[in-house]
């Protein structure tokens, strides 16, 4: 019987030690998504005033962060596809370009 709880035991901990890590990797993908929606949203918001050296450091910053979510990769790859047309678009000054594209991108960020 004795034998029997220690074999329970080391299984118990042996599951438990395997589960830590894959809840540790969710909480990395979730906060990264996060974040990237949180920059695409600011970027549009400077975009939307015309701020374009403020939406140029929100739109970095998203490419960056975007780099680290995990999920569905065409979903992925076609958003950030989005904010990168988008900062050509706000390099040239295309207010309603880069706007739409940007609104593309976090419907599908928001989408994951």
């Amino acid at each position: 019987m004795i034998q029997l709880k220690k074999i329970a035991l080391a299984l118990a901990l042996t599951l438990s030690t395997l589960c830590v890590p894959a809840f540790a990797e969710e909480a990395t993908k979730n906060t990264g998504l996060t974040d990237t929606i949180t920059h695409v949203e600011e970027a549009l918001a400077e975009i939307k005033k015309s701020d374009f050296s403020a939406a140029r450091l929100h739109l970095k910053a998203a490419r960056t962060s975007a780099a680290t979510v995990a999920g569905n990769e065409a979903v992925i790859k076609e958003a950030t596809n989005g904010v990168i047309q988008s900062q050509i678009s706000a390099n040239t000054g295309d207010v309603e370009k880069a706007s739409a594209q940007l609104t593309k991108a976090l419907d599908l960020f928001k989408s994951l």
